[in-house]
């Protein structure tokens, strides 16, 4: 086991270098412009989002599609990811996390709009997109949509359960006094993920569209309780936290800067850990979305990565530094991942502070499983038809109930992985259709009121 670690943390450390992450962040600024910087239409896709569009062609509402796409990407990214990053990247990983989010938006939304733009109607009247249907309708590359449909069933069961359920199980260990075996924290979750991804996506959107507002709002007021407790600090850890995403150095409370590579490669790796703008995933859930035309979804898809990056991953990153700073005491060598970094941070709220954290984790990572459960499930349809639907859905709930006995930072290291490989084929899609997003954005754009009127027509498959 230790030589396959090492092993995966070679490939990681290979995959996550320079070329991945120019590739990425390069794709963020190209989709940027070309968009004409479509993240100016963010709040019209906060709009859009709670807007009902029952008419047109589609499975779940626009607002069930992004809180199902949110339930996959707020996840332990935004708690555990983002400590894991300061951990190993320094402060300045945070920075590099943030602009993932800022950039990113753009790519969410041409990944998105290229989703719905080539989804099909499946035999039994479901809607089904993502890249694998804009790779093979859009650019004739099938083969290249089966690699991305492989990777993402096999990434559904990392970075969709198995960080997730092992997460579950490392705060509950960590924060409830009464010892729990990890193997019953496996069993409830499976059972608990059993019940609701049996009934597809209208169930999963169902309880998506009811938990993720309320988790998420649970968790940003405890951030904001603890930014209040260090107010005094939030300035110096936002000087302290730009200045290291350029520059090695020490920081108050022991937190040591890495570098421009390190606090770039581990802060652009759990950025798209967490909102997974380029991977491709959260268009598999848009491309099922009641919608007229691509744009409107594009658009409301791209909020999620305005959520989840810019406003939620941020507040976590100024809770963890300004903490660290205002408390030298505690000592980082005693700390061993990101997760203990967060639960330091979290205990400042007297009683309250483990009780936010534990149910903050256990429903972002419940929820993140029941999203990814659903992509997973779409690209094995893809593969190989709706016979392999059931058989997935037991092999993610085996994985789900053996998930919190793995190693966490292995784990982790193959989530990474698999993310750079699903992203690839992804980016492709989206580069090689630029000029149509492009095109098809400005003429949507310039007359979104008359397209809101019309639908775009689908292709049976």
């Amino acid at each position: 086991m230790q030589l396959f670690s090492e092993l995966m943390t070679a490939v990681d450390d290979f995959i996550w270098g320079i070329p991945m992450i120019v590739l990425l962040f390069g794709t963020h600024l190209f989709l940027t412009i070309r968009t004409r910087f479509i993240q100016r239409k963010t709040f019209t896709g906060v709009r859009l989002s709670v807007t009902k569009d029952p008419d047109s062609p589609g499975d779940v509402s626009q607002f069930q599609a992004l809180t199902t796409a949110l339930a996959s990407t707020i996840g332990t990214g935004n708690i555990i990811g983002v400590g894991t990053a300061i951990f190993m990247g320094g402060p300045g990983a945070v920075l590099w996390c943030w602009l993932t989010g800022v950039f990113g938006i753009a790519t969410k939304y041409a990944e998105s709009f290229i989703a719905v733009k080539y989804r099909v109607r499946t035999p039994d009247g479901k809607m089904q997109g993502g890249a694998m249907y804009a790779l093979e309708r859009g650019l004739n590359l099938k083969w290249l949509g089966v690699l991305f449909a492989v990777f993402a069933v096999i990434a559904s069961f990392g970075i969709g359960c198995g960080t997730q359920i092992n997460a579950i199980a490392e705060v509950i260990e960590t924060n409830i006094p009464i010892p729990i075996p990890r193997i019953v924290i496996g069993l409830v979750g499976g059972a608990l993920t059993a019940i609701v991804i049996i009934g597809g996506i209208q169930s999963i959107a169902t309880v998506c569209e009811k938990l993720v507002p309320l988790m998420a709002a649970f968790y940003v007021v405890g951030c904001i309780i603890i930014l209040g407790i260090n107010y005094d600090f939030i300035g110096p850890a936002i000087t302290t936290i730009v200045r290291l995403a350029f520059t090695p150095g020490a920081v108050a409370g022991g937190l040591v800067g890495q570098g421009i590579m390190m606090a770039a490669r581990y802060g652009v790796a759990r950025g798209l850990f967490s909102n997974e703008s380029g991977m491709g995933s959260a268009p598999l859930v848009a491309s099922a979305a009641q919608t007229r035309n691509p744009v409107r979804q594009a658009l409301v898809s791209a909020t999620g990565t305005f959520w989840d990056t810019v406003v939620v991953c941020l507040m976590t990153g100024l809770v963890l530094v300004s903490t660290i700073m205002k408390n030298p005491s505690i000592n980082m060598d005693s700390i061993a991942n990101g997760g203990q970094m967060t639960t330091a941070a979290f205990s400042q709220i007297p009683v309250l502070g483990p009780v936010i954290l534990v149910v903050g984790i256990i429903t972002f990572a419940w929820s993140t499983i029941l999203g990814w459960s659903y992509y997973g499930e779409r690209c094995a349809q893809y593969l190989w038809g709706k016979k392999a639907i059931l058989p997935y859905k037991i092999l993610f709930v085996l994985v789900t109930i053996i998930g919190p006995v793995l190693a966490l930072d292995l784990v982790w290291t193959i989530a990474d992985i698999l993310n750079a490989l699903m992203a690839i084929p992804n980016l492709v899609a989206v580069l090689l259709l630029s000029g149509v997003i492009a095109r098809e954005t400005r003429y949507y754009l310039d007359h979104l009121d008359e397209i809101d009127r019309s639908e775009i027509p689908m292709v049976d498959k």
